[in-house]
């Protein structure tokens, strides 16, 4: 390593400039590597900082409802954010709770696995969809399936969040909405779980499960997109 700890300290300004804090990782990552903490850096901000679709409070709610479900204590800079955004305590503990009952979902998939054979008239898939959005008042509809589906993919719950994507479109939310709400979770709950998240996504628009718009349309109809054993010819 030849950096001097002056050109170090230049990066991790930088870093701090843009956020106000530093955390553990940047310096690591400044430390090997200056592209690596600059194209970090590039993807987190274009992910967790710049207006896409989402409003502030939108956008920190979910943010917030992952971070429960991924044990992230240390992201406290999205508490502040979601209130200057106009988050309520309110809507936070019903975030709260929400997190608490999407958290405790294997007991549907348990009983949808083993025992709904056993309860003619029951549906543990429905019963999981009135469950959340019973849960979750006072929030609304489309706020509960855009927090709902960031944690089932962020749990790796595939399942079910096959289950919450199709009552997200009968919510009416719009794609762009969900699409920037599954994104939130890349960092805390992992690139593997967002490729497969997507995937989900994908084949419920491909077997006709969702009426998708034109433009996810074409990104559910591209050919090509199962990696390297697709590719390969290993599929």
């Amino acid at each position: 390593m030849t950096d001097t700890s002056s050109e170090l300290r230049s990066r991790l300004d930088k870093v701090k400039a843009k956020r106000g804090y530093l955390l553990p990782h940047h310096g690591l990552l400044a430390t090997l590597s200056e592209r690596m903490i600059e194209a970090y850096d590039g993807l987190y901000t274009a992910l967790a900082l710049d207006h896409k679709v989402l409003s502030v409070r939108d956008r920190e709610l979910v943010w917030l409802a992952v971070l429960i479900a991924t044990d992230e204590a240390i992201a406290t800079h999205h508490i502040p954010k979601f209130r200057e955004g106009g988050g309520t305590q309110e809507e936070f503990v019903a975030v709260l709770r929400l997190t608490s009952l999407v958290l405790g979902s294997g007991a549907y998939s348990f009983v949808e696995q083993h025992w709904e054979k056993h309860w003619p008239n029951l549906s543990t898939a429905q019963e999981f969809v009135s469950a959340v959005e019973i849960t979750s008042s006072p929030l609304s509809r489309r706020d509960a399936w855009l927090c709902t589906c960031a944690i089932l993919a962020a749990k790796a719950r595939f399942s079910l969040l096959r289950e919450a994507i199709m009552a997200a479109y009968r919510a009416g939310i719009v794609e762009v909405d969900l699409a920037e709400a599954l994104s939130i979770m890349i960092f805390p709950g992992s690139v593997p779980h967002f490729v497969e998240a997507s995937r989900v996504w994908m084949e419920l628009i491909r077997d006709g499960s969702v009426t998708a718009s034109p433009t996810f349309a074409i990104w559910a109809g591209l050919e090509g997109q199962g990696g390297y054993d697709e590719a390969s010819g290993r599929l």
